[in-house]
């Protein structure tokens, strides 16, 4: 009952989700959430002793990890590195912008959601570092990264800017294909891959 997968877990997890969707972050209660899990108050705080923080956090956790699960399967089958990086991009912007209740929560009480996005950020970028890293390994293997890159390093300065880019794009247009491979080429991989 107290693994990370756990079913009443899972059913908690889901029904904040729910909650967060209908009524918001800060008027979701722990009594809303086990009400929509159904499940007793006592079993919701028995899985999260630290109560409507520690289940809110929880949650958006398990929605990060899932977006990076989805975004590692449609990236999966690109002809290279290049095209994984620009597909991965392109999807991040899909995805976000597509998100109902994250839009909804980012628009009115960001300063409830970010602290949570934040406090997984090293989390997710040792992640993602882990995922490229042995993909850049591949490429200097191949002889395609210019001499002397770490793939360590690169991995580390390609996660940082993918994730700073999907967050806020800035002058990026993430719909424009061109505009992707641009920044991906140019910006991202431009000092790290062989011409």
């Amino acid at each position: 009952m107290s693994g990370p997968d756990s079913e009443p877990r899972r059913r908690v997890l889901d029904a904040a989700y729910s909650c967060v969707a209908r009524f918001g972050l800060a008027k979701t209660s722990v009594e809303d959430v086990a009400k929509e899990a159904g499940l007793s108050r006592a079993t919701v705080y028995r899985l999260f002793p630290g109560g409507k923080d520690q289940l809110l956090g929880a949650m958006v956790r398990g929605e990060m990890d899932r977006f990076f699960v989805r975004m590692a399967v449609a990236v999966a089958d690109q002809p290279d590195f290049p095209a994984l990086v620009e597909a991965a991009l392109t999807f991040a912007h899909r995805e976000i912008g597509g998100h109902a209740v994250l839009q909804t929560v980012l628009v009115t009480e960001p300063e409830r959601l970010i602290p949570f996005m934040t406090g997984e950020q090293g989390r997710i970028l040792g992640a993602v570092v882990e995922y490229l890293r042995p993909l850049l390994e591949e490429e200097a293997a191949a002889g395609r990264m210019q001499p002397g890159v770490d793939p360590d390093l690169a991995a580390r300065y390609i996660a940082a800017m993918g994730l700073s880019v999907m967050a806020t794009p800035g002058r990026i247009d993430l719909t424009d294909p061109a505009a992707v491979h641009d920044l991906v080429r140019r910006e991202f991989l431009g000092g790290i891959l062989a011409h």
